[in-house]
Parts: structure tokens; C-alpha cells; sequence
């Protein structure tokens, strides 16, 4: 039930940061933005989303997941709601600043919650099953809102995801809980999870954080390596969740509906990477491998094979590319169990703060990308420098998991 529920929210989630991209062929020209100044609009989430990482694991370690993502849920569906009324690049350019901020403490949330309820065995498939929530909304709703803009208006979409956030909040409050305090959790269930080293008993009590202490994240190679290599999972994922849509209908010359469905494919491609990353590292696990084999393996594989998206440069054929593209995001979300290294490597009372350094190293690519990428097509008015930067970072990204994370364990504070 607790992964159900982080499934959805993630769903919603990526639905409300990523709206803009199905509606950017249409708002660019309504609004009379070029292409660079778009790529402003899209990185604007980023700048507050991976600045305010650390400032939201520091508030999830003290206000718990419950709360702390209650109430981003309420604030970022308002901030969704409302870009719909935006009427110009200062209105819609401060108000996904808004979205960024409030949706800051959304992942570190998801990968305490993991850790709290799933033993060690379970987590890397616990990582990835509510990670692939980013991809189902995405596949089987980036259609209907390709639909809503042409039927409707680009607005519409606004309207439509915020309201569905806001019909969420009740959802969320009913059925999260820390183990200890749910009514659906025996002593049995509790057991198990702290046999596996889930942190049932720990992670609920509330952290009183010293700054002193965010040092011990920042001075060991092995959080490096992960910052670095969480950059290059990124950089592919911050591509697809921005530019792909209008890549399709611009490079590719698609109309609306067309880009929206063709997008399906990647996006189902990356659901299904994803699922199968985490079950094979906890298939790893359970053969008795190494953490560090298990966690580093499907993710250094799937950062090699998202770097072939660089391969869609060299075909005119819409078939061919969207097979490219099927198969780097199917390997960006081999890598996207990323996220269960924290859990088994961050110290027990940092598993807030640690997520959210992480993720703010991760999502400065949604800086960077969204900007870069807008400036190479404003320049050269297509895409092809955009896919060699998107897959050189993924190729960095490998590198750094092969040369810098070394052995996984748990660091002690």
C-alpha cells in the first residue's frame, strides 16, 4: 500500500514538472518566446528544485515524510494550477520557480519512506517500481494532454494537473505512516523489516541536525561518485522530460498528436527499465553478490546504453529514432535505481539531508540541460549537437561509478 501510494504521487509528480514540455510547441508561440528564452522557462524549475534539496532533506528530517510531503503536494498543485494564467515569460517563469521549491523535498521523502518500510532484499525493486511511476503518467498521459492542448488549449493542461494534485492531498494523509503508527502493520511485518535493516524504528523519530554533520557527506569519494554519476542519470531523464516532445514536432516535423503518442514508447520502454534494474539488482542480492556488484551493475549499464542516443543523429527514419530513443530511456531507467544506493549508504540519521544532497547534485542537470540544449538548437536550429551533449554526460556518468564509488556500505556518523 505505502509503494502504491508513492507510485501515484510520483505519477502526479512528474505530470505537474513536465507538463510544460507537451504544451511548449503552442505556449512558445502564444507567448512569443525563442527558443533559448524556452530553455530559461524549463531550467527555471530546476534552479529552486535542486537549490532547496538540501534545505528540504534538512525539513523532511524534521517534520517526517508525512507532512513534509503533504504539504508540497498542496503548494506545487497551486503553483500547477495557476501557470495557466501566466502572461508572459516573468509570470510563467517565476511560477515554475515556485513549482521547483515546493517540490524539492518530493524524492527524498519517496527514498526515506523506502528505507523505512522495505528490508535491504526488497528496496532496490521498492526504488524502482515507484520510480516507474515517473514513466507510466508520462507514457499514458502524455497522449492525453497532447489531446487537451489540440482539442482545448495549451492552458487546459495547467488546470487539469493541478486539480488532480489537490484531489490527491486527502489520499496521502489517509495512508502514510511511519511503521509504528499504522494500522494495517503487525509485529510480524515489523520484524521483517528490521531483520532486513529496513529503519522502522529509526527513521521515525525526528533528527535535531547539526551543519557540522553535512561535512561527512561531502568529504567521501564514494558520495562523489554518486553525485557525479546521479548528474548523468539526469541529463537523459531532464532531455525527455523537456525538449523531447518538441524535438519530435520540430526535428522531426510531427504534429502535436503525433509526438504525443509516438512519446508513449520511450516512456514505456523507461517504465519497464526501470522495474527491471531494480529486480535485477535485488535478484544480485539474493544470489549473494556484493551490494556494491548488485546496486552499481544495472546502473552503470544503463548510463553506457543511454549514450546511444547519440546513434539518432545518423537516420532520417522516424521508426529508427523512436527505436533509438526506446532504448537510451529503457537504460535511463535501468540507471534510475540510483536512489536505493542512499539508503544503503547513508548514515541512519541523515537519510534526509544525504537524499537531498544527492538529488541537488542529480538536478542541477535540470539547470543545466534544459539551458544548454536550448542554447545548440537556437543556434544551429536542430537538435544534433543537443543528443552528443546528452551523451557524453551519460558516458561521464559510468565512468564514475567505475572509477570513484568503490565499495558500498553504510557510512557511520
Amino acid at each position: 500500500m505505502i509503494l502504491f501510494m508513492l507510485f501515484l504521487s510520483t505519477a502526479l509528480n512528474y505530470l505537474d514538472r513536465t507538463n510544460i514540455s507537451v504544451a511548449a510547441p503552442f505556449l512558445k508561440n502564444d507567448l512569443h518566446l525563442n527558443s533559448v528564452v524556452l530553455g530559461l522557462v524549463m531550467s527555471a524549475f530546476g534552479w529552486t528544485y535542486a537549490f532547496m534539496q538540501i534545505p528540504g532533506g534538512w525539513i523532511l528530517d524534521r517534520l517526517g515524510p508525512r507532512l513534509t510531503y503533504g504539504l508540497g503536494l498542496i503548494i506545487w498543485s497551486l503553483f500547477t494550477f495557476f501557470q495557466a494564467f501566466a502572461k508572459g515569460f516573468g509570470s510563467l517563469f517565476g511560477l515554475r520557480l515556485g513549482l521547483g521549491l515546493s517540490e524539492a523535498p518530493a524524492f527524498p521523502t519517496n527514498n526515506r519512506l523506502v528505507a523505512t518500510w522495505f528490508p535491504k532484499q526488497e528496496r532496490a525493486l521498492a526504488t524502482g517500481i515507484f520510480t516507474a511511476g515517473e514513466y507510466v503518467g508520462l507514457a499514458f498521459l502524455t497522449p492525453v494532454l497532447a489531446w487537451i492542448v489540440a482539442a482545448f488549449s495549451w492552458h487546459t493542461i495547467f488546470i487539469v494537473t493541478g486539480i488532480l494534485g489537490l484531489l490527491f492531498v486527502p489520499v496521502w494523509f489517509k495512508f502514510i505512516r511511519e511503521p509504528k503508527d499504522s494500522p494495517y502493520v503487525n509485529a510480524e511485518e515489523l520484524a521483517y523489516i528490521r531483520e532486513g535493516e529496513g529503519l522502522a524504528d529509526a527513521a521515525s523519530e525526528k533528527t535535531k541536525l547539526k551543519w557540522s554533520q553535512i561535512s561527512v557527506l561531502l568529504k567521501r569519494r564514494t558520495m562523489w561518485g554518486i553525485y557525479i554519476g546521479q548528474f548523468g542519470v539526469t541529463t537523459t531523464l531532464w532531455f525527455f522530460l523537456t525538449w523531447f516532445p518538441d524535438y519530435l514536432v520540430n526535428d522531426k516535423h510531427m504534429t502535436i498528436l503525433h509526438a504525443g503518442f509516438y512519446s508513449m514508447i520511450p516512456y514505456i520502454a523507461a517504465f519497464i527499465g526501470v522495474l527491471f534494474g531494480g529486480a535485477f539488482s535485488d535478484f544480485l542480492v539474493r544470489r549473494g553478490f556484493s551490494t556494491s556488484t548488485s546496486r552499481k551493475t544495472p546502473i552503470i549499464i544503463g548510463l553506457l546504453l543511454a549514450g546511444s542516443i547519440v546513434l539518432a543523429n545518423y537516420t532520417a527514419s522516424i521508426g529508427l529514432v523512436i527505436t533509438i530513443m526506446s532504448v537510451a530511456f529503457f537504460a535511463q531507467g535501468m540507471s534510475g535505481i540510483s536512489w536505493s544506493l542512499i539508503g544503503d549508504v547513508a548514515p541512519r540519521e541523515l537519510l534526509g539531508i544525504a537524499g537531498g544532497i544527492f538529488n541537488f547534485a542529480g538536478n542541477l542537470s535540470g539547470i543545466v540541460t534544459p539551458i544548454v540544449i536550448g542554447v545548440i538548437v537556437g543556434r544551429n536550429h536542430n537538435f544534433g549537437g543537443a543528443l552528443v551533449f546528452v551523451s557524453a554526460v551519460a558516458v561521464i556518468g559510468a565512468l564514475s561509478y567505475l572509477l570513484l564509488v568503490g565499495k558500498v556500505k553504510r557510512i557511520e556518523v
